[in-house]
């Protein structure tokens, strides 16, 4: 079994794009590295596969589902717009026209499936655990193992948060377990030879299927796209970064208010890199707090230039309060720079007490007083920093690349077809790197 014929399923899989979209392709493209894999995804991905290399027919397949999937999604922005509704909305909504993109894919690839063609077929994206397979049950009768994952989402919003979570419009998350009547939701979890969740509150949430679950986390870098290290001393002040959207549940707001009193006397500079709704009021709250002259607040950056402006700083400080995965943690270690995290969700699995900081979780003025706390501290022992964001570097490098995860994800498909143990990796991943283990 060292190189299964697999079909990947990836309706979101894009070189080009950040998201979703981005983990979809990057997955796929490292298990084409160990697997002889053939990739089925949506046909607005096409071109750009193309342009990265691949080949139609040869590496990929695309299905056009734009006739369902194009409505619904403008009606989806249209309500959205008319009532302030978050993505909860646009992720329940997503769910309708994948029943429609799965129906085409089995169109096209069912009898090559009956024929037992493929080992296995994976579902890498969606990454949702609410968006049902209704392919599951039919891999199941021709006798292939389906398997679908990484799960992740459905992060409860913490306690103390919920003027944020008013702000994101994120109202129909009281009610999000009406996903669980989706058709075809039990089916999926039923006929799934092995789910692998992304997170821990995904695990939590699939309770009662634990023996099919494998934890590998949803995120993970290219090293060839950080390859840089700092390496200069760390000389006052000290430079934190912070990349994200510029909307509430980041919490960029927080880590000004944090870092206020340090920055005014010198001692701290910040990097905000991002764009969003909310930059206008952070650069009034810049000047509310008189801190201008040590914050930077000037927009997005391409992802393919992020590292040379990350590299500039020491520290990555990060408060989103409601991250499910956390790439750019990752990204920011694997340069070598210091994490400090809110100590939720996804960030907390990727940073250790020997590699970072967690903040623990409180109310909004006990996170910015923990983050405040942890940065002065830093400031006041700057010959941690290096050492610890080496430690960082070496976490990623060794336990969180794309291709780590493809050879995770090659034993999920060992288990599934061979028998014997179910592989475990540890949950979250310890510093020290191993091979998988029996659960």
């Amino acid at each position: 079994m060292t190189r299964p014929r697999v079909l990947l399923i990836a309706e979101a899989a894009n070189p080009e794009w950040v998201s979703v979209p981005l983990v979809g392709w990057a997955h796929c493209r490292a298990l084409a590295e160990v697997t002889d894999a053939h990739v089925v995804t949506h046909s607005r991905n096409g071109a750009a596969l193309a342009r990265a290399g691949w080949t139609e027919g040869r590496e990929f397949t695309t299905l056009d589902s734009e006739a369902v999937a194009a409505p619904i999604y403008r009606a989806g922005q249209a309500v959205r717009k008319l009532t302030g509704m978050g993505w909860t909305l646009t992720t329940a909504l997503a769910a309708l026209p994948y029943y429609y993109f799965e129906q085409l894919l089995w169109q096209r690839f069912g009898a090559a499936i009956r024929a037992h063609e493929y080992a296995v077929v994976h579902r890498v994206t969606p990454l949702s655990p609410t968006t049902p397979s209704i392919i599951g049950r039919r891999c199941v009768a021709a006798g292939v193992p389906f398997v679908v994952g990484p799960l992740n989402g459905g992060v409860p919003w913490p306690k103390g948060f919920g003027r944020v979570q008013a702000s994101e419009g994120e109202w129909l998350s009281y009610v999000r377990d009406a996903y669980k009547l989706l058709p075809g939701y039990k089916d999926t979890r039923r006929s799934a030879a092995a789910i692998i969740v992304g997170s821990q509150a995904t695990w939590d949430q699939l309770a009662g299927h634990h023996d099919k679950c494998v934890y590998i986390p949803e995120n993970a870098i290219d090293p060839n796209l950080f390859q840089r290290r700092i390496e200069r001393p760390v000389t006052p002040p000290l430079r934190l970064a912070f990349v994200g959207r510029l909307v509430p549940y980041k919490g960029a707001d927080m880590l000004l208010e944090a870092a206020a009193p340090l920055v005014r006397a010198g001692q701290v500079t910040i990097d905000i890199i991002g764009d969003g709704p909310e930059k206008a009021r952070l650069a009034s709250l810049v000047t509310e707090l008189q801190i201008g002259a040590g914050v930077k607040l000037e927009g997005w950056v391409e992802h393919k230039h992020l590292q040379a402006r990350l590299v500039e700083s020491d520290v990555f400080a990060f408060p989103s309060v409601r991250e499910f995965g956390g790439a750019v943690v990752l990204e920011a270690m694997a340069l070598g720079l210091v994490p400090v995290v809110a100590d939720y969700a996804g960030p907390r699995e990727l940073v250790t007490d020997d590699t970072g900081f967690r903040v623990a979780m409180g109310s909004r003025e006990a996170l910015i007083g923990g983050f405040r706390d942890t940065l002065a501290h830093l400031v006041a022992r700057p010959e941690i920093v290096r050492p610890m964001g080496e430690r960082a570097r070496a976490r990623t490098v060794s336990l969180f690349t794309w291709q780590a995860k493809a050879k995770q994800t090659l034993e999920v498909y060992r288990w599934v077809l061979e028998g014997g143990s179910k592989p475990s990796f540890g949950m979250p991943l310890s510093d020290t790197p191993g091979s998988a283990r029996a659960a």
